[in-house]
């Protein structure tokens, strides 16, 4: 397990860290800007897609009424500490897709989550992982486990089908037909 002191990671740059990001939309063409998000988390420097979950339909959980997402869970290598890849994913989510944040949870055409960053454990204004709610998520739960089932969450030692396993069925998670 990896944690931050003062600010700053303890690590190796070169070596690869395993990261599994969440892509989320409902806005648009929603299957398409997921690709298109692939597509984007691929052109990211010292970062290389290894694998991607089918896609997933999804009721909003939260925050205002609002059209189904499409989800899906991509993971990537990457030689970027935590803060870089966040930047660059605020950066494909503003730049690319044009994201303006006027309701907190509202609808969006892109959003990236930092799920896990191999076994890091940190916590800050800006970047907490594991992502605080993620084992609460079957929306979050389902792509990832058909990727990275036997992934133990670091905080709750328990691995992501177990997890999914002890998850409520209350949400609508329906994969789209490949």
């Amino acid at each position: 397990m990896r944690v931050e002191i003062n600010g700053d990671l303890c690590s190796n740059r070169r070596v690869k860290s395993q990261v599994f990001i969440a892509l989320g939309s409902n806005r648009g063409d929603r299957e398409l800007n997921l690709l298109r998000g692939v597509a984007e988390l691929g052109k990211i420097p010292g970062a290389r897609v290894v694998a991607l979950s089918g896609f997933y339909e999804t009721e909003a959980v939260g925050g205002p009424d609002q059209p189904d997402f499409v989800n899906a869970v991509v993971r990537l290598e990457t030689s970027l500490d935590p803060r870089q890849l966040l930047a660059e994913l605020q950066r494909i989510e503003n730049e690319v897709f044009r994201r303006v944040r006027t309701l907190r949870w509202g609808p969006r055409s892109m959003d990236l989550d930092i799920l896990f960053f191999g076994d890091l454990i940190t916590a800050g204004d800006d970047l907490t992982i594991p992502h605080p709610r993620l084992h609460e998520r079957r929306f979050v739960l389902e792509p990832l486990a058909e990727i990275a089932p036997e992934f133990v969450h670091p905080l709750l030692n328990r691995n992501v089908a177990d997890l999914l396993d002890g998850v409520g069925k209350n949400e609508r998670v329906v994969k789209i037909q490949e």
